[in-house]
């Protein structure tokens, strides 16, 4: 192995490898995401999926649960040094790829983590605006992940205790720095690649408040969603100070016979949600119709989510974790068929979006 000062060298990436990346290993592990990436205008694919490849990469190791929390803690934190430098350490990349390839079933996670130096070497290649861009949402991502790690039980605490975030506030700023931010990102980097955004530079930080909302609307769904199976982990991110106004304590929410007692706390948080979706709908809304790619790429998870709403807030025993909430398939290929049309009008847009929200049972 390289000694720990040696400075990080290119592979000579070449076409072949860089295709690979930014398709192949990009579908193993972005999932669904994968359409929304492909719809892009194409000056945006490569900025949009390099971030996307190296957050998933920290992810699966904050993810990683076979490895003590402690060790991803400090897997994440030399992960941020490597990013944070034009310089990095290969011998650094390869101990982060010893300490976690081996440990991955999951192929395509496998594949991401091997292939750490040829990202890190696609992230160089980018032009100086777009590298910072990627460098500041991964890093918050991160900052976010360390945060999950550090603030809730480790796998062996789990059956003593299930830990909730403290407040409102505190789960503001959690959902910002998992998600807000990549609502952030999105936007700069559209302003900086999209001719047809110049006016939104002008409206000072206007419309990346409300991709942050964006971005904020989408963790809320996963959230409220997640809620049975975050409890079998120790995490509970339903505020204590809402938990205390039901008079309800964290471990309360494993039993489903409490899904009637709880209701409120899934209805508090949906209309948290529906606030951030509405600054979601103006964001869609005020993308320049010939902008027909970026309107798409943008309103697919606007709708998504709305509909996932509703399914979840339909749901009486929505405290069981083994009933999981997920929109359909063939829904989600109807609606990308009928958004084709439906995309150039605000108007049948706010349409759609309300008549989702008339499905939100909120009492």
């Amino acid at each position: 192995m390289p000694p720990e000062s040696a400075p990080f060298l290119p592979s000579s990436l070449d076409d072949v490898q860089r295709h690979y990346l930014l398709t192949e290993l990009l579908r193993g592990v972005s999932r669904s995401f994968y359409l929304t990436l492909r719809v892009l205008p194409s000056q945006l694919r490569e900025p949009i999926s390099v971030a996307y490849l190296l957050a998933r990469a920290a992810d699966t190791i904050s993810d990683t649960e076979v490895v003590a929390v402690e060790k991803r803690c400090d897997a994440l934190r030399q992960y941020r040094n490597q990013l944070a430098t034009d310089e990095p350490s290969q011998a650094g990349l390869e101990r982060l790829q010893m300490g976690f390839v081996g440990r991955l079933d999951h192929a395509a996670e496998k594949a991401l983590l091997a292939k750490l130096p040829a990202l890190f070497e696609l992230l160089l290649r980018q032009t100086g605006p777009d590298k910072g861009l990627i460098r500041k949402v991964v890093l918050t991502l991160i900052e976010g992940m360390v945060s999950d790690l550090e603030g809730f039980p480790s796998s062996a605490e789990v059956a003593e205790k299930i830990t909730a975030l403290r407040d409102s506030e505190q789960l503001e700023r959690y959902t910002y720095l998992v998600a807000g931010c990549v609502g952030e990102f999105w936007t700069e980097i559209s302003m900086a690649h999209i001719n047809a955004l110049q006016a939104w530079e002008s409206a000072d930080d206007r419309y990346s408040r409300l991709g942050i909302r964006f971005g904020q609307a989408l963790q809320m769904t996963n959230i409220l969603r997640d809620v049975p199976r975050d409890l079998q982990i120790g995490r509970c991110y339903l505020p204590q100070s809402w938990l205390n106004e039901a008079d309800l304590r964290p471990d309360a929410l494993i039993n489903v016979a409490n899904s009637v007692a709880a209701r409120p706390l899934l209805t508090k948080g949906i209309v948290i949600a529906l606030d951030h979706y509405a600054a979601a709908e103006q964001y869609v809304a005020a993308l320049p119709r010939r902008c027909l790619r970026l309107r798409l790429a943008a309103l697919w998870p606007l709708l998504i989510g709305l509909k996932t709403l509703a399914l979840l807030s339909q749901q009486e025993d929505w405290l069981e974790v083994r009933r999981v909430c997920k929109v359909e398939r063939g829904w989600i290929y109807r609606m990308m068929l009928l958004s084709c049309g439906a995309v150039l009008s605000n108007t049948l847009l706010r349409w759609w979006c309300a008549h989702l929200r008339r499905a939100i049972l909120l009492a």
